[in-house]
Order: C-alpha cells, then structure tokens, then sequence
C-alpha cells in the first residue's frame, strides 16, 4: 500500500467528496448541533470517533458476511454495529463529560441514525478498501465532517448579530449560508495533486 492512495483519500474525505458540503449525509445534526461553537465540537469528535470505529469493526462484519455468502445482511449488520458504537459513547460522554452529554441532547443517539456513519461503512465496501483504507476513511470522513460543522457553527454564531431581511431571520439565512458553503467545498473538486 502506498502512502499517496492513503492521502489521497483522505484529501478526498475531508474536502473533495466532504460527507456533509458534497454528499449530503449527516445533514440533521449539522443544522441541528451547529447553533454553537462547543456543541459542534463534541459532536465532530464523537463522529470521528464513531465513524473510525465503525469502519475498524465493520471491515470484519463484512467480510464475514461475505465468507458466509450473507452480502444482503450488509446494512442490518451494519447498523447493529453502529448503534453499539453510538450506546457505548452516549454512556462514556454521560459519566466523563456530562455538561457535553447535556449540550448534544437528543443529537447524541441520532449519530445511530446519522447517514454519513452508515454512508461511510457502505462507501469503504463500495469502494472495495482495504482495512486500513477503511480506517483512514472513516477517520478522515469525520474529520470532514468536524471541519464542517465547526466552520458552519462559527459562521451561525456572528448571524446572530447580523440583520438579515425579515424573511431570512434564523433557519432561511442557516441554510443560504449551508448552500454557499458547499458551493466554496465543490471548488475542491478540480483538485489534482501531481505524484
């Protein structure tokens, strides 16, 4: 395995093909945690973490249901997977850290529902990566996701002391600004890094 597949997608999760600006997965907790700077950012390292683990343990899922001739159990399997992920860090953040427990509210369980986990599960089998492809990827694919969020929440925080027209007032002007944003994200897209 060489080191430039290996940066390769990782620059491809995190700005070309970001889960959120340019496949559109994990949008419910990006306009929901985003409203401030230290919930976005506990929400960008659970996924991290969840998205890591998930892509660590489900590589073994996979091809376990593949020995097994068991391929169209993939995403029941998967979602198995993740919803333990997601249980086992709900239940760290409560004892550890409970005033970001209180921050993420409701967010924390819909990491289990969130698409960009799943997405990235199914994306490494798509792809046919490696386990250590798969790992990179799903580290990577959260760190896309963390960069997203955070610069989203920085960007909501001064709309707030911003006067906006009537009709763009709170969630409109949100989402203007989620659009422009993946507009500035598809500019990665001509990306090419020479090796």
């Amino acid at each position: 395995m060489q080191w430039t597949t290996l940066f390769d997608i990782a620059l491809g999760a995190i700005l070309v093909n970001n889960f959120i600006l340019a496949q559109f997965l994990g949008i419910c907790p990006f306009m929901g945690v985003s409203k401030k700077m230290d919930t976005s950012l506990g929400m960008g390292f659970a996924v991290i973490f969840v998205m890591g683990l998930a892509s660590a343990l489900c590589y073994p899922v996979n091809v376990l249901l593949e020995k097994l001739d068991l391929g169209y159990m993939q995403t029941v399997a998967f979602i198995l997977v993740i919803a333990a992920l997601v249980q086992l860090v709900e239940m760290f953040l409560k004892k550890a850290i409970p005033t970001l427990y209180q921050a993420l509210g409701v967010y924390l369980p819909l990491i289990t529902t969130n698409c960009a986990v799943l997405g990235v599960v199914l994306l490494n089998v798509q792809n046919h990566y490696d386990f250590i492809e798969s790992v990179v990827y799903g580290i990577t694919g959260g760190v896309g996701f963390l960069l997203a969020i955070v610069l989203f929440s920085s960007i909501r925080e001064r709309l707030e002391f911003s006067d906006p027209p009537k009709a763009f007032e709170g969630f409109p002007i949100a989402l203007v600004t989620a659009g422009l944003m993946a507009l500035c994200f598809m500019g990665f897209q001509g990306l090419r890094i020479p090796w």
